[in-house]
C-alpha cells in the first residue's frame, strides 16, 4: 500500500488570475480541501488548496504558488495525493481504490486467475479490471460481496467467486 492516495486533478485554468478548475475523486467531493495541502505523486511539489466554486464536474480552487494563467495551465492534468494519515479510516468492508489496484486474484479454490490492474466506476458500482498471462483480454468482475467474498489487503489477495463461465 502506498502511503499516498489520488484524490483529485487539475483540468486546467480559469479564468486569468491563477484560478484551476479541479476535480475531485473523494466520496464527498468537498472534503478535498479538508486535506490540504495536496501534493504530486512523486512528492516534489506541495499545494493548499481553497475552494473558490463550484462548476460542472467540479471545483475551481486556489493552489498556494500558483498566481498566473500561464502557471494554472501549465498543471493541467496533474494528479493530487494525500497521505493516507490525512484520509478518513473506512469500515470493513470498504477500500480505496488504490489498495486493490496490483492484488493477486484467487478462485476458491487457490487457483490465480491474474492480477487487478484497475478499478472502474462506470455508475452501477465498481468492476475489478482484471489481467494476467492466462487471459488475452481483460476480464471485468463486478466488485460485489457475491462475486468477491474476500479481499486480504495484508496477504495482497482477493478470492474471488466469478460467475459462470468469466474466466
Amino acid at each position: 500500500m502506498s502511503d499516498l492516495v489520488c484524490v483529485g486533478a487539475l483540468a486546467g485554468a480559469f479564468g486569468v488570475r491563477g484560478e484551476v478548475r479541479l476535480k475531485s475523486y473523494c466520496a464527498v467531493p468537498e472534503d478535498i480541501e479538508t486535506y490540504s495541502p495536496l501534493c504530486t505523486e512523486d512528492g516534489q511539489h506541495s499545494y493548499s488548496v481553497a475552494l473558490i466554486g463550484t462548476i460542472q464536474n467540479g471545483f475551481t480552487a486556489r493552489l498556494g504558488g500558483i498566481e498566473t494563467k500561464e502557471q494554472a495551465d501549465a498543471l493541467r492534468g496533474l494528479r493530487l495525493f494525500a497521505r493516507r494519515d490525512q484520509l478518513p479510516s473506512l469500515p470493513d468492508d470498504e477500500f480505496y481504490h488504490a489498495d486493490l489496484i496490483g492484488l493477486t486474484v484467487l478462485d476458491s479454490g487457490g487457483t490465480r486467475l491474474g492480477q487487478v490492474k484497475s478499478v472502474l466506476n462506470h455508475g452501477a458500482g465498481d468492476l475489478l479490471e482484471i489481467h494476467g498471462p492466462g487471459l488475452r483480454d481483460s476480464v471485468l468482475l463486478p466488485f460485489t460481496r457475491d462475486n468477491v467474498p474476500t479481499v486480504d489487503l495484508t496477504q495482497g489477495r482477493i478470492i474471488a467467486d466469478p460467475p459462470q463461465g468469466l474466466f
